[in-house]
């Protein structure tokens, strides 16, 4: 039986939530932080255009296929030290990047980088949720997704004010302090617990891991080469096989690394598929209108971010908000409301977006987008692990994570083609004609999520999560 927390010494629950809301930030601003920092880095280090793109890329492609398995290494060897480790790989890795002489070597530093965010990111969320009992789980799970969002949604602000302010190298530097001291803290204040002692499955770490890079890199390649290139429908088929046979092996193995029983939870799939879309959604709408603000409107990367506010920084209000209203209502018609609302957001500025259009006709649907995404980031991981026994929630939040990447990489890559199909970056009135079609897809990407959505139960399972532990608890007592 699995233990769900270590009883030598329990997590602090304040201490729970800063240092994996800390560490979750750093992970998710790091994802977009180096976009508007890419110009001064091209001149710095003398980076061709692909250089560039997989300075990006690198991180994305090692955080995606490092997730479920360092889910997994977290249940077997310890949740508290896994999210030490990449802690301390993040750190060290953020130390490179900013003393990176070349392209190359930087491009290395971040795909370490990524590897240690694929440590960080699905271990605080099974750190956290174990800590604080079912009830409590929607309101703080809030918190969490609310400094999340407003990390990845400002991301570009804090890249362009860094940048602009002092050196692209402090995009990376100001991570070192914090690293250090959250991975010190964090072997203080947070205790270990485990998921189900079973051996690690190296074959489906390694088919789980091949695929996702495969499938994520396929991805990124179609802004390049398009959906049709050879070497994009190759890697995409190669994805998708390497996934199937980790699925049939998973099926057959006797301790699998992802269950796949999980998924016979209607919650548990619907979920999911709403957090894929989800965080499609946020991510390709951040990509295109950072750039729509910055091409077409004429910004610098600072005035764009202080721009993005009315959207980028209403997670940090609402998201907790959110969170508790599920807890006393069900989480089905908070994140259906959400998905809707930031779909309505984002067609609207589809529909005023011209080359010469004032900044004060974005406000209101601004808001409208940022509140509606506020509301869903807390509520899909809630629901997916509360749709999950205590022993499975390391797997179960590392399909999360792992879904979501696959989701911003996809969404990005419809946009992106999309975009090219209908317009160009030649002049504002060429760019504009690209950046309306693809954003109303966007918009369509979080419709369709509203949708999925409805396929979740009505009220939280917050009772019989409840029961569930308390047994599992004592049978490890005994």
């Amino acid at each position: 039986m699995a233990i769900a927390q270590s009883f030598g010494r329990r997590s602090r629950p304040a201490w729970t939530l800063a240092l994996t809301g800390v560490a979750f930030f750093m992970v998710a601003l790091d994802a977009l932080v180096v976009v508007t920092a890419l110009p001064a880095i091209q001149r710095d280090l003398h980076a061709s255009l692909s250089m560039l793109e997989w300075t990006v890329n690198a991180f994305t492609l090692a955080f995606a296929a490092g997730i479920i398995t360092a889910a997994a290494l977290g249940d077997r060897l310890g949740r508290r030290r896994i999210f030490t480790i990449g802690l301390s790989v993040f750190t060290v890795a953020s130390a490179a990047c900013a003393l990176a002489p070349t392209a190359g070597s930087l491009i290395a530093a971040r795909a370490l980088q990524g590897l240690g965010a694929a440590m960080v990111m699905p271990l605080s969320l099974t750190i956290l949720a174990s800590t604080f009992p079912p009830e409590r789980r929607g309101a703080i799970v809030g918190i969490w997704g609310g400094i999340g969002g407003l990390a990845v949604a400002s991301g570009p602000l804090i890249g362009g004010a860094v940048t602009q302010g002092l050196d692209w190298h402090w995009i990376f530097w100001v991570n070192v302090p914090i690293g250090i001291v959250a991975t010190l803290l964090a072997r203080v204040q947070l205790a270990e617990s485990h998921g189900p002692t079973t051996r690690l499955d190296l074959p489906a770490a390694a088919l789980v891991s091949g695929g996702a890079v495969a499938i994520v890199w396929g991805l990124i390649r179609t802004g390049d080469v398009g959906w049709s290139s050879g070497q994009v429908i190759a890697a995409l088929t190669v994805g998708v096989v390497l996934m199937a046979g980790f699925l049939a092996w998973e099926w057959r193995a006797t301790h699998p690394m992802l269950p796949l029983r999980l998924f016979t939870s209607r919650a548990f799939a619907a979920a999911n598929a709403t957090g894929f879309l989800m965080a499609g959604a946020i991510t390709s709408a951040a990509f295109l209108m950072s750039q729509y603000f910055q091409f077409a409107l004429g910004y610098s990367p600072l005035a764009t971010g202080l721009r993005l506010l009315p959207w980028t920084a209403t997670p940090l209000v609402i998201a907790p908000l959110a969170g508790a209203l599920s807890d006393r209502i069900g989480p089905r018609r908070v994140l259906v409301v959400g998905m809707l609302l930031q779909g309505v957001g984002l067609a609207w500025i589809a529909a005023i977006a011209t080359a010469r259009v004032g900044y004060g006709g974005f406000i209101v649907p601004l808001i409208v987008a940022g509140i509606g995404i506020s509301m869903a980031i807390p509520i899909a991981p809630t629901v997916i692990l509360s749709a999950v026994a205590p022993r499975d929630m390391g797997k179960a939040s590392g399909v999360n994570s792992t879904l979501q990447r696959f989701g911003a990489a996809f969404a990005v890559a419809v946009a992106a083609a999309v975009f090219t199909a209908n317009g160009h970056l030649g002049t504002p009135l060429s760019f504009t004609a690209g950046f309306r079609p693809a954003l109303a897809v966007v918009a369509g990407l979080s419709v369709f999520g509203a949708a999925t959505a409805l396929a979740i139960g009505g009220r939280p399972r917050a009772r019989l999560v409840a029961q569930t532990e308390s047994v599992e608890i004592v049978a490890a007592a005994s």
